[in-house]
């Protein structure tokens, strides 16, 4: 799919699902949906091994019931606005579609076609002949055509950005494996999937914020279902392990960043509260934990012990805190058995 697209592509993707008729403006099939400027590009602090990141413009109301004010670049005339409009007087009645055209709309879509006025159809139809504007009509409502296109231009217009790492669904949570090259990022992925987990994108998964706090992950197309293993090759996880072995899309709710280590970085770790940290991506913190990788550590069962105590730490409960407070009364209680003795 692309990430900006033209009235004649959103035709095209969305004629049978939404029902569909062009009747008038054919010639604006290339307007663009997306019309803004690009953005600059967001600063991504995170471990040089991930990728650099892209973003997509920052955009306008996309879809919506029809607005004079504010325009949408896709404008729906539903049953409330036929009303509207045909409770109108006649120069008011021509201000709104004369207005409604000239805002510029990529395409208006009007639905509830059984119940819609055949004078307003024929109004609608002159004025997007004479603007060039795309004029679709639906039998579906249009809560239905509003929704469908909210949800889809969302996640195809959203800001993205594509890592560096294997991306995987382990024990429920979407979780991204982070390193340098060579560190055993995909060599960790194959245990995991063999113990259950599921696989989503290895080498660049991309990122889109469909959400203020929400970073939804999925794979290019052309890596879908792969995984390079260094001395195996790619291999293809989905004929392998079998369908439960890939999940197309999660949320991103931790990172688990794998780095070399040495004696003396391993034992300035911090043992009690271990080594958390957050990785800023697309203006949303992320919460990272860093592995050290060295021999004899079972990496696959580490991030499945990560994980859990990420979504013990998400419900309040702080193991760390829970073991101060246990040495706390324990120190309490020995002190006043010292007082009574």
């Amino acid at each position: 799919m692309p990430t900006s697209l033209s009235t004649r592509l959103l035709f095209d993707f969305h004629r049978e699902k939404l029902a569909l008729e062009w009747v008038a403006g054919h010639s604006g099939g290339a307007r663009p949906i997306n019309v803004c400027k690009p953005s600059p590009a967001t600063p991504f602090s995170a471990p040089s091994s991930l990728a650099t990141s892209s973003r997509t413009p920052e955009n306008k109301a996309l879809v919506g019931r029809l607005n004079l004010i504010y325009p949408n670049l896709i404008q729906v005339v539903g049953m409330s606005e036929m009303s509207y409009l045909a409770g109108l007087g006649k120069n008011s009645h021509e201000d709104a579609l004369r207005q409604l055209f000239e805002g510029k709309p990529a395409v208006v879509i009007m639905t509830d076609k059984e119940h819609a006025s055949p004078a307003l159809s024929a109004e609608l139809v002159q004025y997007a002949e004479r603007s060039d504007t795309p004029l679709f009509i639906s039998r579906l409502s249009s809560d239905a055509i509003i929704n469908h296109l909210h949800y889809y231009l969302t996640n195809l217009l959203a800001d993205k950005v594509v890592l560096h790492g294997v991306f995987m669904e382990v024990l429920g949570i979407g979780v991204l494996l982070t390193g340098d090259s060579g560190v055993g990022k995909s060599e960790l992925a194959l245990e995991l999937v063999s113990r259950g987990n599921r696989l989503i994108a290895d080498d660049s998964p991309e990122f889109s914020c469909i959400a203020p706090d929400t970073l939804n992950g999925t794979c290019p197309a052309l890596l879908r279902d792969f995984l390079e293993v260094r001395g195996l090759g790619v291999l293809n996880i989905r004929a392998m392990f079998g369908d439960s072995a890939i999940k197309n899309n999660k949320y991103l709710r931790l990172i688990i960043h794998l780095k070399r280590m040495g004696d003396e970085e391993v034992r300035n770790l911090d043992r009690l509260q271990g080594n958390h940290s957050t990785c800023r991506i697309l203006e949303i913190d992320v919460p990272q934990t860093s592995l050290p990788v060295a021999p004899g550590r079972n990496l696959a069962v580490l991030v499945e012990g990560a994980v859990r105590n990420h979504i013990l730490s998400f419900s309040g409960y702080s193991a760390a805190n829970d073991f101060a407070e246990r040495q706390r009364q324990y120190m309490v209680q020995a002190s006043d058995e010292t007082a009574y003795s």
